[in-house]
């Protein structure tokens, strides 16, 4: 027992020891990270107090400026007034106006032949495939050989009420003679009329066994074999590829952005070709599971093209014709705000002034500069890091 007491006694020892030292470490971390951030605040305040104080040494003696070591920077031209835009940027891909799924006319049939296969280019009213089409041809032999049958008794009909006409004309034969007769034939002309429209239903149930496209395109699926049961649905696919569109989902945070008539750049990367479209429908509906909602591009006819390849899309969602731009790389920030450092010429010298600014939209590598420079000023593009205002400059 006694043993066990002192296992647990050290056990605890060393817990404690060990949280102890976690807890040490944890509280040095701590004042080591304040005394970084401390030191950090007190070298800004100096950067800060140094500038003001070179400055204002420049002003009272401007000869001062001459010890000053000037720094190598590199400037753009002078800004002038240009057109900026922005885009969304999706990936899309290309599908086709018209696909068509081929199903029987009538009801499903066993396949006998098949004319087409997967890759063919299919011609409006080809035939594709031929149904097993034994019961409708004997109905259509039977309904033939009943409508022979009903001629001749017509004809006989017909015979027997000119006799009893032309003896009720000589006052021989009763009416009642003549009356049935006369109902006899009129009842195998309606039979014959319409044992002649079931003939024709025959023939069309006969025609329903050949099936034919309706439309002209490539057959992408062929998803039948002779002995199976067509019915239509995914076994026959026929895809025209003279009507493209290209279509992506656009995230639903752009619905007030995108609409019918934006001006679109389609770029296709396997073929290096790029189209100049619009939107062409919008969706209505935000899918709940992409939270997006789907547009279409039509695109026009051409051989390259195929449904399912993978286009980019670049929607034109904001436009300015008469923007200033900046290398969106030059934007810096402070505890002011955003500003980008500028060429200044001064008393013949060249000088770098911060200039605080107020930005647009950001597109690629340029933002879009709504106050605070002007056209004519020159941006310092490279070595702008570091740079004070006031501070001398000199050109690469």
């Amino acid at each position: 027992m006694n043993r066990i007491l002192l296992i647990s006694l050290v056990s605890f020892l060393l817990i404690a020891a060990c949280g102890k030292k976690k807890s040490t470490d944890s509280a040095e971390l701590l004042k080591k990270k304040t005394e970084l951030a401390e030191l950090k605040k007190q070298q800004e305040n100096l950067s800060t107090q140094i500038g003001q104080l070179e400055k204002e040494i420049i002003r009272l003696d401007p000869t001062a400026a001459k010890a000053e070591n000037a720094k190598l920077v590199r400037v753009d031209s002078p800004i002038h007034l240009q057109a900026f835009n922005h885009f969304i940027e999706l990936q899309g891909k290309v599908e086709s106006e018209n696909i068509s799924y081929v199903t029987p006319r009538g009801q499903p049939g066993q396949v006998k032949q098949i004319f087409v296969k997967k890759g063919d280019y299919v011609k409006k009213g080809q035939l594709l495939l031929k149904l097993d089409d034994a019961i409708a041809r004997q109905s259509l032999v039977a309904a033939e050989r009943g409508l022979e049958t009903m001629r001749v008794q017509l004809d006989f009909a017909r015979n027997i009420y000119q006799k009893q006409k032309n003896l009720w004309e000589q006052n021989i034969g009763t009416e009642v003679q003549l009356i049935t007769a006369k109902n006899n034939v009129e009842t195998l002309e309606y039979q014959l009329k319409s044992m002649q429209e079931q003939i024709k239903i025959n023939k069309e149930q006969l025609q329903m066994t050949q099936v034919f496209s309706d439309v002209a395109g490539v057959a992408e699926e062929v998803n039948i074999r002779v002995g199976e049961t067509f019915m239509g649905g995914m076994q026959i696919k026929i895809v025209n590829t003279s009507q493209l569109k290209v279509v992506t989902d656009v995230p639903e945070n752009y619905i007030d952005r995108v609409s019918t008539g934006k001006p679109v750049i389609i770029a296709v990367p396997d073929l290096n070709k790029s189209i100049n479209t619009q939107v062409s429908l919008t969706g209505k509906i935000i899918d709940p599971n992409s939270r997006s909602f789907y547009i279409e591009a039509r695109i026009p006819s051409d051989k390259d093209f195929y449904p399912n390849q993978i286009a980019q899309i670049k929607i034109k969602d904001y436009t300015n014709p008469k923007a200033i731009v900046a290398p969106l790389n030059t934007l810096q920030n402070d505890e002011k705000g955003k500003y980008i450092m500028v060429l200044s010429n001064e008393n013949g010298k060249s000088i770098a002034r911060k200039k605080e600014v107020t930005v647009g939209q950001i597109y690629g590598d340029q933002v879009e500069i709504k106050s605070g420079l002007n056209t004519g000023d020159r941006i310092i593009t490279e070595g702008f890091q570091g740079l004070y205002d006031g501070q001398l400059i000199t050109l690469k």
